[in-house]
């Protein structure tokens, strides 16, 4: 049974935004600083940096479409890249969002979506098995709602600070969401989601130097695989028998 951690919506809604109001803005808001001076120091204006972080809401996305706009790549090849970029969204709209009550699948789902991030997402898959299902959308748009919010300020404020510190913390600061999706998920119990951080661990290093480009798409889907078959086939056999 799923326990009743709320008493109603609104107290589910100001537990999101407390609990986003710590790590989960001081992360994104250091990443979007890095972003914000990475996108002075190439020639872009205040306004389109800015509005990237706003509109797209995806840092790896934002970078990408930045380093293919200063190479010279076609506005289709830019387009085609930051969607391929952004194709993890697809995995944690289905498993987080058919978490929510069944009342709450409707139209006004198509702009909470905007609002989902690595953190907010990470957060959310830790947190929802401690509430009812029922106060698990009012929760998210109170977790979402103020890291979108922060995002384009942190993104302007890193434009008009740049070069205020070394060029290698200002990269250093782009990572910081990354490793904070990895330190929330380190205490998650199924073995699978830690064998393929452990698998990507090692794997990435060996893809990169075999291409650079192409080598965290394919540290994620050879990691992810092998852990999802390790898993399946010694770990927890019993649990995927369909039972007659």
């Amino acid at each position: 049974m799923t326990p009743n951690r709320f008493a109603n919506r609104r107290q589910a809604f100001w537990s999101g935004i407390r609990d986003a109001l710590g790590a989960p803005v001081l992360v994104l808001f250091a990443g979007m600083i890095g972003f914000g001076a990475m996108g002075r120091t190439q020639g872009f204006d205040a306004w389109m940096t800015g509005l990237t972080s706003l509109l797209m809401f995806a840092l790896p996305g934002q970078v990408v479409m930045l380093e293919m706009f200063i190479s010279g790549s076609s506005l289709l090849a830019i387009g085609f890249a930051v969607t391929l970029t952004s194709t993890r969204f697809v995995t944690m709209v289905v498993t987080l969002f058919p978490q929510f009550h069944r009342r709450d699948r409707n139209p006004w789902l198509y702009l909470w979506v905007h609002m989902l991030a690595m953190t907010a997402w990470a957060v959310s898959m830790r947190e929802f098995p401690t509430m009812a299902p029922k106060h698990r959308l009012n929760y998210f748009i109170g977790l979402a709602l103020p890291c979108w919010i922060i995002a384009p300020l942190g993104t302007v404020l890193g434009y008009f600070v740049a070069g205020w510190v070394p060029p290698a913390v200002t990269l250093g600061l782009v990572f910081i969401n990354p490793l904070f999706f990895l330190l929330t998920f380190t205490d998650v119990k199924p073995w699978a989601n830690r064998m393929a951080i452990g698998l990507g661990c090692i794997l990435g290093p060996v893809f990169f130097m075999w291409d650079a480009d192409s080598s965290l798409l394919a540290t994620g889907l050879v990691a992810g695989t092998l852990a999802y078959v390790i898993d399946r086939s010694w770990l927890r056999p019993q649990s995927f028998e369909v039972k007659p």
